[in-house]
């Protein structure tokens, strides 16, 4: 008996995931539709939006939160650069180290991009009604503790390496920093 309401449970999250899959992959290609106004190409602003919403890091530490090789890491960084929407800074600790860091510029950028995302899937949910609307609301924070708890949960199987969820700031540099965001919705882009 035990062993069936487990199975059906296991089942039950399977159908959901790859519901959730599908649904996030679809909604996320529809609004990546409006990052043809930023005049960069998807890859540039993944990187830029990991920088901006995870602050200064490696080549390295870029390519595996980018799920990419160094070489193609430091061919996107050397795009980012020419247009100054990144900017190489010392480690703080370690000066022979080098991080990138978004700009100004390049966090202004990834914060219009974010803004016309979100005013685009604002949008599309005025079909909603208002009960859809609020359950919608409600999953999307059972979502956000999933992410929160997804590192703590399940040791080494974690994907990305994100960690806490980021909204950008100034640093004492003039750069941009990040700060912990409570309730921030977790869309890097």
């Amino acid at each position: 008996m035990v062993g069936d309401k487990a199975s059906a449970s296991q089942g039950q999250a399977f159908e959901v995931a790859d519901r959730l899959h599908s649904a996030a992959i679809h909604l996320l290609r529809r609004v990546r539709k409006q990052d043809v106004a930023s005049g960069i190409g998807p890859a540039q602003l993944s990187a830029l939006s990991v920088l901006v919403f995870g602050g200064p890091m490696t080549l390295g530490e870029l390519a595996a939160a980018e799920q990419v090789r160094p070489p193609t890491i430091s061919r996107i960084a050397a795009a980012l650069l020419r247009q100054k929407l990144v900017e190489r800074v010392a480690d703080p600790s370690d000066a022979r180290r080098v991080r990138i860091r978004a700009t100004g510029k390049g966090a202004q950028l990834m914060l219009r991009g974010r803004r016309r995302r979100i005013v685009y899937l604002a949008g599309q949910m005025k079909l909603l009604t208002p009960g859809e609307l609020r359950r919608l609301g409600e999953s999307t924070a059972v979502l956000e503790r999933l992410l929160r708890d997804w590192d703590r949960t399940k040791p080494g199987s974690s994907g990305f390496g994100y960690g806490p969820l980021r909204s950008p700031g100034k640093d004492k540099g003039g750069g941009v920093r990040s700060d912990r965001v409570a309730a921030h919705a977790r869309t890097k882009l």
